[in-house]
């Protein structure tokens, strides 16, 4: 195992420091370190993060590998500075069983770009009719401590509290998708004046908002972990503050795109906009945006969702919901978050690596930058400006819709244990 000389890294924003990374562990942290043989590493200008772990992402394998294989999406995650992903179960099969969860963690291991800790659907092929082998995937060797249905709602209650009080049992968290389904019928984009005027079906915010309401109630009432996923609107900002605010053990997670982006986009009627839920006004955009940076949002989390282009390249209607996510993921909590002044570099961490890590139950991951520590590690570059190429992505997939935008930041490299997955900006 080669050992790496970090020279000059500024560790959370903080004065530049020597960063020695040997036998897959921080060694030392000093000023004029120096090591026979070590690889050395020019991190002049740079931030050094931990290893960013992402809690929503689809790697679409197996099934769709026309869309991404965990090797390419892992890829992806490397470039973006993640260290550990969460891989969605909404695969084919689905993720419901422990020979397809251990499957897809084995996958991961194999391609060696980041750590894959797969998600276990909560109902049998994600049908919402009844429990999927829950505790069979928790003690499978990989280990599943997150389970949910993403792309489809747990809508059943009773279904719903079940979930919540199986995963107990071993410090499990249910992960819903808030959407009350006869609320979405047909839906395609958010719900205002200007979804009607666009002649598109609308995506009320009452849809999302009535199952966190829900879910929060259920989560207290069983003593049991709720994770929502993809918050998107104001109302839901409100209402998960609320759930804390009483105590509950209620987490929550924001998307990039939905800090960045807003439904105007979807007046081009260009379906690499279209996504679940769908990009919601400017004003919800900056609730959410004040809701991470106040600790109501716990985590950033990309819902990395590809699609091979004959999905996407077709009318808006018969279009797949989603958009890439894991490479462009911290330039644009920079860009919204960051250079803003509403969070700083340790907050990024924070939000980034340490929550999403402590979330999903992971040990070797979402650590801080010490001795001793594992040395996954990012290096990232805050005074880069690049434009976004769909065409320069590790994914197999091109439905960016950062595409032709210009982007701060820049992931120079990343250590997986030690070892770079990404080093010069490159993939290694």
């Amino acid at each position: 195992m080669t050992t790496y000389l970090i020279k000059n890294a500024s560790i959370l924003g903080g004065e530049p420091t020597d960063l020695l990374l040997a036998a897959g562990v921080v060694r030392e942290i000093g000023s004029g370190l120096s090591a026979e043989g070590a690889e050395t590493v020019d991190a002049t200008g740079l931030v050094a993060l931990p290893g960013l772990v992402d809690l929503h992402t689809h790697l679409r394998e197996p099934g769709r590998e026309d869309a991404e294989t965990v090797e390419s999406g892992t890829r992806a995650a490397a470039s973006g500075g993640f260290t550990a992903v969460h891989a969605m179960a909404n695969t084919e099969p689905v993720a419901d069983t422990a020979g397809v969860v251990e499957q897809v963690w084995r996958l991961g291991r194999e391609a060696g770009y980041c750590d894959v800790y797969p998600v276990g659907a909560v109902t049998v092929g994600l049908a919402g009719e009844r429990l999927a082998e829950l505790g069979a995937m928790a003690d499978s060797a990989a280990r599943v401590r997150v389970f949910s249905d993403d792309g489809k709602c747990v809508s059943d209650a009773v279904l719903m509290r079940r979930a919540l009080e199986y995963v107990k049992a071993f410090d499990g968290v249910i992960a819903q998708h808030a959407q009350e389904p006869r609320l979405t019928e047909g839906a395609q984009m958010n719900e205002g004046e200007l979804s009607g005027r666009l002649g598109l079906a609308g995506w009320p915010a009452v849809a999302e908002e009535a199952i966190i309401a829900r879910d929060c109630l259920l989560a207290a009432h069983v003593g049991s972990r709720l994770h929502v996923c993809h918050v998107s609107t104001a109302g839901s900002v409100e209402i998960v503050r609320w759930a804390k605010a009483k105590g509950w053990d209620v987490t929550a997670e924001a998307c990039p795109h939905h800090l960045l982006l807003t439904d105007e986009l979807a007046a081009t009627y260009d379906p690499i906009y279209k996504v679940n839920p769908p990009l919601r006004s400017a004003a919800d955009a900056e609730a959410l945006r004040v809701g991470l940076a106040d600790g109501t949002i716990d985590i950033v989390a990309t819902d990395h969702a590809p699609h091979p282009h004959e999905d996407k390249d077709c009318e808006w209607a018969a279009a797949a919901f989603g958009m890439l996510g894991l490479e462009t993921a911290l330039s644009i909590v920079q860009e919204t978050m960051v250079d803003p002044g509403l969070l700083d570099w340790a907050g990024v961490a924070e939000r980034m690596s340490y929550t999403p890590a402590r979330i999903g139950r992971v040990a070797d991951h979402g650590r801080p930058i010490e001795v001793g520590e594992p040395a996954n590690v990012v290096l990232y570059d805050p005074a880069a400006r690049r434009t976004v190429e769909a065409s320069e992505s590790a994914s197999l997939s091109r439905n960016t819709p950062y595409a032709g935008m210009e982007l701060p930041g820049r992931v120079v490299a990343t250590f997986l244990r030690g070892t770079p997955t990404v080093l010069d900006g490159k993939l290694a």
